[in-house]
């Protein structure tokens, strides 16, 4: 069975509808899009709500707690829906993708009567061939979960670019750390990079559609090796550079990283390439050495910060955030209080930080010392004071600056444009519409929790 066998709408045919709900990372933002683009030849067109669907696609996220019984709720009301399209005489096929799928296909399948097809993250460029076999057979149950020998990234179509003007843009999937609190080499798989031609003919279609901002992608985006031309190999920071070089992509960023996979190309990239915005996503995770050793992270408290030293000297203005985990197995007070003392020495300009919870098949969930739940909120909080308090303070410290905003949209409020600082900062701007697009410099005015306020301190830049 070929995609080609799957009958192709002319224009003037009905659309079927495609309804995808994303959860979790930007990777998933990334695959929802490739998805609808696989479907559209075949008639599919985008859906606002499930309920005017014929094909609903949840692309779910096993990093976060409770990521699954999401998902098994979200597929009580999808049910509920199939079965009033059934009683009209249609017929709606629900398809479970990403990474629950991966890891809990079987299960889906059990529990959740009402879905046709399981799809894991590596197979997704099969999707039209398997709705087909789905559409052919009143109750075809499709579980399809290996990880093919070929890249799929070989199997789908030019990318159509987002509404906006910026895009994700994956560069690189899987990860061969095993940190022992993570799904992802079980969801995603081993490393694979992309190679450097097929990544700069999708940026550079991109940017031919207007986008202005591409982020570069990877579960461990900064242990890219992709093939160059000649048959060399580029690293992340070759990449950025080959990047920069196109016309018209004004900025470049990428995420995640992981601190052992941070290079000496890399720390030049952000020295010297203007395009590569000032703003780094470095997951730390703790500030014990104790900790970090039982997560398997490959890297100390020490080793973090001479990373950020070497980052900090290359790019003087360049703003961090990261990761955090409290409440880890066998994280006792003093850990906790080493986790503290780290994120008060680096200062963060944003942060992300939970409470330790367990994935099914890691090794951190079945260890020893498990940690209350009481004391996991109870360093979460004070956690989170001090970041919130860090955020604050890196806001507060942009005001009278006069900052580079690319305006994406309009604002809540008339005349009102909302865009992005260099540091990720949302920022909202009195300006025309026609602004959209493009780089202003922006004098900041007032700042808020996690969004800036200012005004046109001159004409577009870009």
């Amino acid at each position: 069975m070929t995609q080609a066998q799957i009958t192709r709408k002319a224009p003037h045919d009905t659309a079927k509808r495609v309804f995808i709900k994303t959860y979790g990372c930007q990777m998933n933002v990334y695959d929802s899009a490739r998805m609808a683009d696989l479907m559209a030849p075949y008639g599919f067109m985008p859906a606002e709500t499930a309920h005017e669907a014929d094909l609903v696609i949840l692309n779910t996220c096993h990093i976060r707690e409770k990521a699954a019984e999401k998902v098994y709720s979200e597929l009580g009301t999808i049910r509920r829906l199939k079965a009033a399209k059934a009683r009209s005489g249609s017929r709606m096929i629900v398809a479970v993708a990403g990474c629950v799928a991966q890891a809990q296909g079987a299960e889906i399948m059990s529990r959740a009567s009402c879905v046709d097809l399981v799809i894991g993250p590596q197979s997704y460029h099969r999707l039209p061939e398997l709705v087909a076999r789905a559409l052919r057979t009143e109750r075809a149950r499709i579980l399809e979960t290996s990880f093919p020998a070929e890249p799929k990234f070989d199997h789908l179509p030019q990318a159509r670019a987002p509404r906006g003007v910026t895009a994700f843009l994956t560069v690189q999937e899987g990860c061969d750390k095993f940190c022992s609190f993570c799904v992802v080499p079980y969801t995603r798989g081993a490393e694979y990079s992309r190679p450097v031609a097929e990544v700069l003919a999708e940026a550079r279609n991109l940017v031919r559609q207007g986008i202005r901002e591409i982020t570069l992608l990877g579960q461990n985006v900064n242990a890219y090796h992709g093939e160059g031309p000649n048959g060399s190999e580029w690293g992340l920071g070759a990449l950025i550079r080959g990047l920069a070089e196109l016309p018209g992509l004004a900025r470049i960023r990428y995420t995640t990283s992981h601190p052992g996979d941070v290079d000496d190309e890399l720390i030049g990239a952000h020295r010297d390439v203007p395009q590569l915005m000032p703003f780094l996503h470095l997951p730390v995770q703790s500030g014990s050495d104790r900790v970090l050793a039982m997560m398997n992270r490959r890297h100390t408290a020490q080793d973090y910060r001479r990373i950020v030293d070497r980052l900090r000297m290359a790019k003087p203005d360049l703003a961090l955030s990261c990761d955090l985990i409290v409440g880890y197995p066998g994280e006792g007070d003093a850990d906790f209080r080493q986790t503290l003392d780290l994120v008060a020495e680096i200062g963060f300009a944003q942060a992300f930080s939970f409470k330790y919870s367990p994935r099914p098949g890691t090794p951190a969930a079945s260890a020893p010392d498990q940690v209350s739940e009481e004391a996991k909120a109870e360093r979460l909080t004070v956690l989170q004071a001090l970041l919130r308090m860090q955020q604050r303070k890196f806001n507060q410290a942009c005001i009278g600056r006069i900052l580079p905003v690319l305006l994406e949209k309009p604002g809540r409020h008339e005349g009102q444009l909302v865009g992005r600082s260099p540091y990720l900062q949302s920022v909202h701007v009195a300006a025309p519409s026609d602004l959209v697009g493009r780089i202003v410099p922006s004098l900041i005015l007032d700042a808020g929790a996690s969004s800036l306020a200012g005004s046109l301190a001159g004409p577009a830049v870009a």
